[in-house]
């Protein structure tokens, strides 16, 4: 397994992660000072398309933009009954016209894309006055002690364990100042919020089985003494309590 490279992990991705505080709606909506309904929106890294049916669920007529075929292939089917059309591209090459979306998504994979390259991409396709919003889903675990036992296991078997993936990631720490400094977006602002998912134990354990960056740094012998320990630490524990947040940044595009 490579970073970034999700084939194989889809089935697991499409029926394990967590989606979005649905709270984020208004806010946003009072940024863009307009509903979703009827607004042409990509969702570009759309995985399986979490979040993709989330902005169809508000209205909005989205196009899915994701590279990997597994995932791909994976949210077509889960978004069978949803206003969500997939293509293939990436953030650096979307395939999407040039002024053709009001808003512009990255959900839990802007830190995958070149930043110089795909924000001149949203620049692109954006239309003038459109938004380009990045927005992740960590967990906040401190909320369960439980989970913080857990995460002081990850770095135990994997001493110097980078994160790439999470929204608490040294990515997200400049990234409000990158967005205002890039020469692309004005009105940049950031918005959290939380929501709280109780996960059944094979619930919890198909969310790390989803997890791509993790597994690369601990290598495929160290994974699997992870995931036995994961079943022990949890083996009395019917239902986990995980609380998650979600981050996100919005940047209005200047053109």
């Amino acid at each position: 397994m490579k970073f970034g490279d999700f084939s194989g992990l889809a089935q697991n991705y499409s029926l394990y992660r967590p989606g979005y505080a649905p709270t984020i709606q208004g806010p946003v909506e009072g940024y863009l000072n307009k509903s979703f309904r009827g607004l042409s929106v990509a969702d570009v890294g759309a995985g399986t398309g979490i979040f993709s049916r989330m902005l169809a669920q508000w209205g909005a007529k989205v196009t899915a933009v994701e590279p990997n075929h597994d995932m791909r292939n994976v949210g077509i089917e889960d978004s069978r009954e949803f206003s969500v059309r997939y293509q293939e591209g990436n953030a650096e090459n979307t395939g999407l016209d040039s002024n053709s979306v009001d808003f512009l998504s990255m959900a839990s994979s802007f830190h995958w894309a070149d930043f110089d390259k795909a924000t001149q991409e949203f620049f692109r396709v954006l239309k003038p006055g459109g938004v380009f919003s990045a927005l992740w889903n960590p967990r906040w675990i401190e909320r369960n002690p439980k989970l913080v036992e857990i995460e002081a296991k990850v770095h135990e078997l994997c001493p110097g364990l980078r994160r790439v993936s999470s929204g608490n990631s040294a990515f997200t720490q400049t990234l409000l100042e990158k967005l205002q400094d890039c020469g692309k977006f004005s009105d940049v602002m950031y918005l959290e919020a939380t929501h709280v998912m109780p996960q059944s134990k094979k619930h919890y354990i198909g969310v790390w089985e989803s997890v791509n960056d993790i597994r690369v740094q601990m290598g495929e012998t160290v994974w699997p003494q992870f995931i036995e320990y994961l079943n022990q630490k949890i083996e009395d524990s019917e239902i986990l309590v995980t609380t998650y947040k979600t981050r996100m940044w919005l940047a209005r595009v200047t053109k």
